[in-house]
């Protein structure tokens, strides 16, 4: 028999860990605030087991609308010191709620330090639900991580038997297994059973080997972001400086654009110094660099959905401050 790959799996929490009331409890199962550890997770799927030789890692057991920039710059120093501590490691997957996956993904996809296969898997349906997606979830993960054709394709997401690209994936339903998606470009490949099979990679750069060092950071520079809607007068924007923000990510109409009001509080933000970055909330297409934004100063997010501008821009304003060199990290990453 042929030896298993060895993959760490890292906990964070996450509807993939969570226990509701019974097994029909799928929509109100945080309340019992029960979630199970990377090792539990493990018992209750113990085929994970048949595909790879796994090293169960504990780090959270939280709901993921609490993760954000210090789990981040913790899972980069975690998946560092398993590389160090399994120089044998072929991948590492990391259970994640799926609220906020999509950001950790692209964080951790712009931040890493380790050149091996990181996968973020979550779940739609709790563990203890009936027909749960957690587990196949999971199998699919860990196959994912273990293939050598995942290496060098930067951070990937895995659900519903479809792998997606950190950059391009976003969660576009509440409660549907098929929530996941990438709307521009479509997935990279799929996982059916054991059998696992890309069909193209994404162009953007990506980790490791990008300028942005979170390891020592006690904190990202604040950059918030300001939804654009029918009479927006700019108050949001104007508090967003007032409270210290360098950045603020516009969430505009499609291609890019604001209420009147809302356009002149972010040229006045421009001018006092924060940098500020087009977006929009159409969930994708890319934002056009027009006359209009270039001559307020403003710079386009590229067809990034506006929480991983935000992202990309808090990361670019730990290396520079220059107007032209963010604008390069959005056409690059």
């Amino acid at each position: 028999m042929a030896e298993r790959p060895k993959v760490a799996f890292i906990g964070t929490g996450g509807t993939i860990s969570s226990l509701g009331r019974d097994s029909l409890d799928v929509l109100d199962y945080t309340a019992t605030d029960r979630r199970l550890s990377s090792d539990a997770i493990l018992d209750r799927v113990p085929e994970a087991k048949r595909v790879a030789d796994i090293v169960a890692v504990p780090f959270r057991t939280v709901a993921s609308p609490a993760i954000g920039f210090a789990e981040w710059r913790d899972l980069v120093r975690l998946c560092e010191d398993l590389v160090a501590a399994h120089p044998d490691l072929a991948g590492i997957v990391i259970g994640h709620g799926t609220a906020t996956l999509e950001e950790t993904a692209y964080a951790l996809g712009l931040t890493l330090t380790v050149a091996c296969p990181v996968v973020l898997v979550g779940a739609q349906r709790p563990i203890s639900a009936l027909s749960s997606d957690s587990g196949m979830n999971l199998v699919a993960a860990l196959r994912t991580a273990a293939a050598p054709d995942s290496r060098g394709r930067g951070v990937l997401v895995v659900l519903n038997d479809e792998i997606q690209a950190a950059r391009e994936v976003t969660k576009t339903s509440v409660a549907r297994l098929q929530a996941f998606r990438s709307p521009d470009f479509g997935v990279l490949g799929q996982v059916d059973g054991p059998s696992l099979r890309y069909y193209r990679r994404s162009e953007r750069r990506h980790a490791p080997g990008t300028p942005f060092d979170i390891r020592t950071l006690a904190a990202l520079p604040r950059v918030d972001i300001a939804y654009a809607h029918a009479d927006a007068d700019g108050t949001a924007v104007r508090a967003f400086v007032a409270a210290g923000a360098r950045g603020i990510v516009s969430a505009g109409f499609a291609p890019g654009m604001t209420p009147p009001a809302e356009a002149d509080a972010l040229a006045v933000a421009v001018e006092s110094g924060v940098v500020v970055v087009q977006s929009t909330r159409a969930g994708s297409g890319v934002v056009p660099l027009t006359t209009r934004l270039d001559t307020r100063g403003i710079l386009s997010a590229d067809n990034l959905t506006p929480q991983k501008a935000r992202i990309l821009l808090a990361l670019g304003l730990t290396v520079t401050q220059d107007r032209m060199e963010l604008a390069e990290f959005f056409a690059t990453y």
